[in-house]
C-alpha cells in the first residue's frame, strides 16, 4: 500500500475477488485468514457492501457475491463495445460481411456490438442486443471451445482457434468466430455472419486476428 492508497477499499475489493473466485461462497473465518486480517475488520467489510448490495450472505452465514454487481457490469458492456469497433469496422469491410463483438451473459451468447459493411449489396441482418444459446452458433460455440483444451468429437472447427457454423440461427447464413483470449473478465468472441453455402478459407484466419486486436484493446 502506498500514502495515495485506500487500505480499506483495497480490502473490500479484495473481498469481492474472493468471493467471485468460488461458488460456494467463504465464512467470515475464511476470508480472515485469506485476507490476513481479524475477523471484526471482515465483518465490517462485509456489512458495508452488503449496503451496495455487492454482497449477501446466506442462511449459513457464508458470504457471497451480491446482485449489485450485475449493475455494475451492464456499465461495462459501452466500454468493451467502444474498444472494439475500429477492429470490428476494419473486419465488416475486408469481409464484407457483418462482423459482431459476443458476450457471455449466463447461459446466453448477447451480441453488444454489431457493424455492417458499407460497400455490399446485401448482408445479414444482425442487430445488437440479439441472444441465442451458447450451443448454437459460431458465436458461442467458440466460446465454449475456449473452456475447453480439446475439441469434442464432432465439433465444427475448421483450425485451432476458430469455429464455423451454417444455418444453425439463421437458414442459408454462415457464421465464423474466435474467442477472445487472455482478457481478465470478459468472456466472448469476434465473428462474422455472411449468406453462403460455405465460408472463404481465408474468413478463419482474419476473424483470429480481429479477436487478436479486440483482446489487446481491452487490455
Amino acid at each position: 500500500m502506498t500514502a495515495e492508497t485506500s487500505q480499506t477499499l483495497d480490502r473490500g475489493l479484495r473481498v469481492l475477488k474472493l468471493l467471485a473466485d468460488t461458488d460456494h461462497g467463504l465464512t467470515v473465518t475464511e476470508l480472515s485468514h485469506k485476507l490476513g486480517v481479524n475477523r471484526t475488520v471482515v465483518y465490517r467489510l462485509l456489512a458495508t457492501l452488503e449496503q451496495h448490495a455487492l454482497v449477501r450472505r446466506d442462511l449459513g452465514g457464508r458470504a457471497r457475491v451480491g446482485l449489485g454487481v450485475l449493475g455494475l457490469g451492464r456499465q461495462v458492456h459501452p466500454l468493451v463495445r467502444e474498444a472494439a469497433m475500429p477492429a470490428l469496422r476494419a473486419l465488416a469491410e475486408d469481409i464484407g460481411a457483418t462482423a459482431h463483438l459476443t458476450l457471455v451473459d449466463g447461459a446466453e451468447a448477447l451480441a453488444v456490438a454489431v457493424v455492417e459493411p458499407t460497400w455490399t449489396d446485401y448482408h445479414v441482418a444482425y442487430r445488437a442486443g440479439f441472444r441465442h444459446p451458447l450451443e448454437r452458433g459460431a458465436a458461442g460455440k467458440a466460446i465454449l471451445a475456449a473452456r475447453r483444451p480439446t475439441q469434442p468429437p464432432g465439433e465444427r472447427a475448421e483450425a485451432p482457434g476458430y469455429t464455423l457454423t451454417h444455418g444453425e440461427l439463421e437458414a442459408g447464413a454462415c457464421g465464423a468466430a474466435a474467442p477472445l483470449l487472455g482478457v481478465t473478465g470478459v468472456e466472448g468472441s469476434v465473428g462474422v455472419v455472411m449468406l453462403a453455402d460455405v465460408v472463404p478459407e481465408r474468413v478463419g484466419e482474419r476473424v483470429m486476428h480481429a479477436a487478436r486486436e479486440v483482446a489487446e484493446a481491452l487490455r
